[in-house]
């Protein structure tokens, strides 16, 4: 299996469950329903089998039921600003970085801190992956 794979597809169906305000469980469901559609859009030559389904069914569960404590987490370093006022994206990206760092012991910090800025240079701009590793980093260190 494919983390980085996984992690991306979890971004995505994380932020879709932020614009939509839907249950992981109502994401997971149509998931499963359509997982070809989902897959496709992550990457072209990508194999069922690199899709991690536990460890994207733990990100969105928990991500969902550590909501608030995750965010206050983010919060406490950003500095002259709000999080109603980051992108979605943005926000999307530090809450998997985040949760990872609190909750998953099997991941190693500095790996979760990698693949969120592989992700905001991916999917955000030049200036948010370098606010998004400033924010991370001192959470990694504060830890």
């Amino acid at each position: 299996m494919n983390r980085r794979k996984s992690r991306e597809l979890a971004m995505k169906l994380l932020f879709q469950m932020t614009m939509n305000k839907e249950d992981y469980r109502e994401v997971i469901g149509n998931l499963q329903e359509n997982i070809e559609h989902y897959v496709k859009d992550v990457e072209e030559d990508i194999d069922l089998t690199d899709i991690d389904m536990e460890y994207i069914t733990r990100i969105l569960k928990g991500v969902e039921e550590n909501r608030e404590l995750i965010d206050s987490e983010i919060e406490k370093y950003l500095l002259n600003w709000k999080l109603n006022r980051l992108s979605k994206i943005d926000i999307t990206i530090m809450r998997i970085c985040t949760y990872e760092m609190l909750f998953e012991v099997d991941i190693p910090n500095s790996a979760s801190l990698n693949e969120a800025l592989e992700l905001a240079k991916k999917y955000s701009d030049e200036k948010s992956a370098s606010f998004i590793n400033g924010v991370l980093d001192k959470i990694m260190k504060n830890k």
